[in-house]
């Protein structure tokens, strides 16, 4: 069934055809975290596809997987181009490599996943929260509850972790 919602203004919406996706956030609404294993070289894939990236094998199956990861990159907004946005700003996207599978298929690729900083109540970070956060910081994933059936996998700090002493930022204005 087709998934419809609303996030901060913004319309959301997962086709029936989407299989995949729809399967993927079946899992995020529960708040638990599966990503696709392919059954034939047994690598992890993000984001949901039907077939894998790195052998082209159609098989796969839904794995439990820990939410914890290091920044790898990330992007500040201060002017939001989405007016459901502006009142927002800044927040942050990041692009996080998880712990799990780390180094695979290469020493330089890892399983890298995308998402709102956030609160741990999974509201959007405030600006306090965005000024400590860059490449190296230590995130767990959080989920942010959109409508029945449907919640968008997010990050926060991972204040059990231990955080660089000083993250690595693109410099300030």
């Amino acid at each position: 069934m087709a998934i419809r919602a609303d996030y901060l203004g913004m319309p959301l919406s997962i086709d029936d055809l989407d299989h995949e996706n729809l399967t993927y956030f079946e899992h995020c609404a529960a708040h638990e975290f599966h990503l696709q294993r392919c059954d034939d070289c047994k690598l992890l894939r993000y984001p949901p596809t039907t077939g894998c990236p790195w052998c082209a094998s159609p098989n796969a199956t839904w794995t439990p997987v820990e939410g914890k990861g290091e920044v790898h990159s990330y992007e500040e907004v201060h002017h939001a181009i989405q007016p459901a946005f502006r009142d927002h700003t800044p927040y942050m996207v990041l692009l996080v490599d998880l712990d799990t599978q780390r180094g695979k298929p290469s020493e330089h690729e890892a399983l890298r996943v995308v998402g709102n900083l956030t609160a741990p109540d999974g509201m959007l970070a405030p600006p306090e929260m965005v000024a400590r956060v860059g490449i190296g910081s230590r995130v767990r994933m959080v989920f942010s509850d959109v409508a029945p059936g449907l919640a968008l996998p997010q990050w926060t700090l991972d204040e059990a972790a231990v955080q660089p002493a000083k993250p690595w930022r693109y410099p300030q204005e």
